[in-house]
């Protein structure tokens, strides 16, 4: 297991997003914004987003700004809790 003061702590936040939204059309968009955040999960009209605790204001502001039809819904520190609370987003479907 790797050790948080190493690697640093991180949040996860879910989105919902357009039906349709694949994560290929994503990456290619935040490519275009120089954006490296990681998309850990897109589909079913909810995508997840991997970033710092530092960062997390400015991957919405992000986010808003490249999908404006998207809302950020809930942030966590762990995937399981995502998954738990909104249970549409399933274990992974890993749409790409």
């Amino acid at each position: 297991m790797t050790v948080k003061s190493v690697r640093g702590r991180r949040r996860y936040i879910v989105f919902s997003v357009r039906q349709g939204l694949t994560k290929s059309e994503m990456i290619g968009k935040f490519n275009a914004f120089g954006d490296t955040t990681y998309i850990v999960q897109c589909g079913s009209g909810f995508t997840i987003l991997r970033c710092s605790p530092a960062e997390t204001e400015a991957v919405r502001e992000r986010m808003k700004r490249m999908f404006p039809d998207s809302e950020p819904l809930l942030t966590s520190g762990t995937l399981k809790t995502l998954r738990t609370k909104i249970p549409e987003l399933g274990k992974n479907d890993r749409a790409r």
